[in-house]
């Protein structure tokens, strides 16, 4: 971060889940700086104690950096509250748990041989969704815009000319919207529920409903969007993306007396 302050260049800090490494990012963005975090379903729904599972069934939960303990586990749930994380994501990395996945040498596998990662995409809403909201612990606007405006501003900005039409979600917005109606669904339901569990618990949101553009596009898991129905979207910078204009004291003198630093 120091160096992001130094270049004056935006950055986007990814896979976050120790509490100390919160604590530095919210300091960073209260001075100002251009500094985002993001985190993943493992590290609000994991704990170092998932790993702990008779012969390889452990195998199931690493990923890097690993679920760390439950103050750890807190500390991202604050931090997605606050605002810290401007993006809720996953890096999905799915596995067959067996030779072919996982587990290269089957029950023999040793800990520098599992295959790293854990899948995230199935479940990463609906459980966000159903413990964040359901749960009491977000609310739905700012479940919002972990998942869906913020990601927008500091992955995949529009052009500079449609951002206000298109990236926020109003009357004449052309962007996609997310509907859930409450449903229980068991976790055991799922794909990926050896890996993202949530001890017997069930998903409160497990019917989906998503519109783009005045259309539903997929109900209830069934994709009814019309092959080639999308439409480009020319992207460019955001204000999110760009640098802040402030270079810090030593750049600005080098900058005002033409002296080139590097």
């Amino acid at each position: 971060m120091s160096l992001a302050q130094l270049l004056d260049v935006p950055i986007l800090l990814v896979h976050v889940s120790a509490g100390e490494a919160i604590e530095v990012i919210r300091n960073a963005q209260t001075r100002g700086l251009k500094i985002y975090g993001e985190t993943c379903p493992q590290y609000l729904f994991l704990t170092a104690d998932d790993l702990v599972q008779p012969g390889v069934e452990g195998a199931k939960f690493c990923c890097s950096p690993p679920p760390r303990d439950e103050a750890a586990q807190q500390a991202v749930w604050t931090g997605l509250r606050n605002g810290t994380f401007q993006v809720f994501s996953s890096d999905h990395a799915p596995y067959r748990f067996d030779a072919s996945g996982k587990l290269p040498h089957g029950d023999r596998t040793t800990f520098k041989e599992i295959a790293n990662g854990v899948p995230g995409i199935e479940l990463r809403l609906p459980l966000l969704f159903s413990e964040g909201v359901g749960e009491g612990a977000s609310r739905p606007q700012r479940l919002c815009r972990a998942h869906r405006d913020q990601s927008r501003q500091a992955l995949r900005p529009l052009s500079e000319n449609r951002a206000r039409s298109r990236s926020a979600a109003t009357p004449t917005s052309r962007s996609g919207i997310p509907s859930a109606k409450p449903r229980s669904l068991p976790v055991s339901c799922t794909t990926t529920s050896a890996t993202l569990r949530t001890r017997g618990a069930s998903s409160k949101a497990g019917r989906w409903t998503v519109l783009s553009r005045g259309r539903i596009v997929v109900d209830d898991g069934k994709l009814l969007a019309a092959r080639g129905s999308g439409a480009f979207q020319p992207c460019a910078l955001s204000e999110a993306a760009k640098p802040r204009g402030a270079a810090v004291p030593e750049l600005a003198y080098a900058a005002e007396h033409g002296t080139a630093l590097v």
